[in-house]
């Protein structure tokens, strides 16, 4: 990882939209700071697309899609969007898609149930995370929110999710599990063509994704502009794909960083 001040002014001068994780991202102990909610604004005041991709429910990001400058949040890794009505005062009526049908929802929601009732019956101490009730489309447990689990826990969670055939993937505070081909790469192809008709792939040294953690990997390794905020040191040792750039400040100080190296 190279420090942020090293980001070449020619390839920052490119960026045309910024994807970010949440959880220690944009928030700080649980919350969004005063800087990185006026960086967001600041972003989208610069004609920047804005986009938040979370493994959080899509019932707790609610009340953020519809109050954050944001031109979208995809939740539950990738596979659901809140998107707010661009033509609107905050907070901002809401429109919701789905990368599965409904049907195929219905039939994952009652297996996950499944799944989850396992964990907590088979493994002692591992509880839902309580951000649970909403969620549709994946399961989560807590190891760092409310929970601290051991390496040794979180590994037989994960182990446990794969066992059942579900995906399953380790943010900086839950183990998240799901059916479904959808991850936040996935996420962001799908809303870039939803919200703007364009192929990502095709433009994606005009986007930077700023992350911390270990279910932020893949959109490191796919994305040349990506940054970890300086707390992603927690994760290095388990990291197979590492951000090009990291910032010097944590969490909600360090996105901030990244919003300045964009537009000073």
């Amino acid at each position: 990882m190279k420090d942020l001040l090293s980001w070449p002014l020619t390839e920052r001068a490119q960026i045309t939209g910024l994807f970010t994780d949440i959880d220690d991202t944009l928030t700080t102990e649980g919350e969004i700071t005063a800087d990185a909610l006026t960086a967001l604004g600041e972003l989208k005041a610069a004609g920047l697309k804005v986009v938040a991709i979370t493994g959080r429910p899509v019932g707790w990001s609610e009340p953020f899609a519809g109050r954050w400058p944001v031109d979208a949040i995809v939740a539950e890794n990738g596979a659901v969007a809140l998107l707010p009505d661009a033509g609107s005062a905050a907070p901002r009526p809401l429109s919701k898609i789905y990368q599965q049908d409904a049907a195929t929802r219905d039939a994952n929601f009652a297996r996950m149930q499944a799944v989850l009732a396992r964990i907590e019956r088979e493994l002692p101490g591992v509880t839902r995370a309580t951000d649970s009730p909403g969620r549709e489309t994946d399961i989560a447990i807590d190891h760092s929110e409310f929970t601290r689990l051991s390496d040794a826990q979180i590994a037989a969670v994960v182990a446990l999710m794969k066992s059942e055939g579900m995906h399953a993937t380790v943010s900086s505070i839950h183990i998240n599990g799901w059916y479904g081909d959808h991850n936040k790469l996935e996420g962001a192809r799908w809303i870039v063509r939803e919200l703007w008709q364009r192929d990502l792939d095709a433009e994606m040294n005009q986007w930077v994704y700023v992350g911390d953690s270990t279910n932020d990997q893949l959109m490191f390794k796919t994305f040349a502009n990506s940054v970890g905020v300086a707390n992603i040191a927690r994760f290095v040792p388990q990291l197979a794909h590492l951000p090009r750039y990291v910032t010097r400040g944590e969490r909600g100080a360090g996105f901030n960083e990244v919003v300045r190296s964009l537009l000073d």
